[in-house]
């Protein structure tokens, strides 16, 4: 197999309490809340209350992505870039203007899931409807089946440049977290770039991404669905 460097890159979800410390800043443009939350509620038909996506894989976790990278996706299903049936009413300047782009993208980046339950406070009464409440948010990717060690590997040598040492992305860089992802949904988009149904990097990445078989892909699943343990 040659050792090509590519971009795992895939649309696709939250920072802080959900992914390991950076020393990166992370910028969040201002944007009215109010604002935020009646576009929301169009986006969280699909994609979660709290842009938490789908664990079949059919949509991927916005929350806690790069805002940059979000409006790039939102504009590459504009021009057809990027085809998603679902997405095709709302890909449009009347639906989503520029202003209402950058409004939701912000919305979804300050959005923080964490990745447990916190510890009860045994000095505290037990509030059910509270706990239920912060559960809805709660998002920790089941373990995909394969090698994580032989995974590790293979992403430190091939992806971890471009989205991080654990998979959570870069925000200056304008790249994608994987880590805290849906597996299914990052398996579903290697498998478009694969066909050439999805553009990557360049024209070139369907070939590199075949290079790779499908037990790669699968320990390097493995290993990224462990990161948010």
């Amino acid at each position: 197999m040659k050792h090509h460097h590519w971009l795992f890159a895939l649309l696709v979800a939250a920072w802080g309490a959900t992914t390991p410390a950076r020393a990166e800043k992370r910028e969040i443009p201002d944007f009215d809340r109010y604002d935020a939350e009646d576009i929301m509620d169009v986006c969280a038909g699909c994609h979660g209350e709290f842009g938490q996506g789908t664990p079949d894989g059919e949509y991927p976790r916005l929350a806690g992505q790069d805002p940059v990278y979000l409006a790039r996706q939102i504009e590459a299903f504009k021009s057809r870039k990027r085809i998603n049936i679902p997405m095709i009413p709302y890909a449009n300047d009347r639906e989503l203007p520029p202003e209402d782009v950058q409004t939701i993208t912000a919305y979804l980046a300050s959005i923080q899931l964490p990745r447990h339950l916190s510890p009860l406070d045994p000095n505290k009464p037990f509030d059910a409807l509270a706990r239920l409440e912060e559960s809805k948010k709660v998002l920790n990717i089941p373990h995909y089946p394969g090698d994580p060690a032989r995974g590790a590997r293979l992403y430190h040598r091939e992806c971890a440049s471009c989205h991080g040492r654990q998979g959570e992305g870069n925000w200056e860089k304008h790249v994608p977290m994987l880590t805290g992802q849906h597996s299914r949904y990052l398996l579903r988009q290697i498998e478009k770039i694969r066909k050439g149904e999805r553009f990557h990097d360049s024209p070139d990445d369907a070939e590199l991404f075949r290079e790779y078989s499908d037990q790669d892909i699968a320990d390097i699943l493995a290993w990224l669905s462990r990161q948010d343990d």
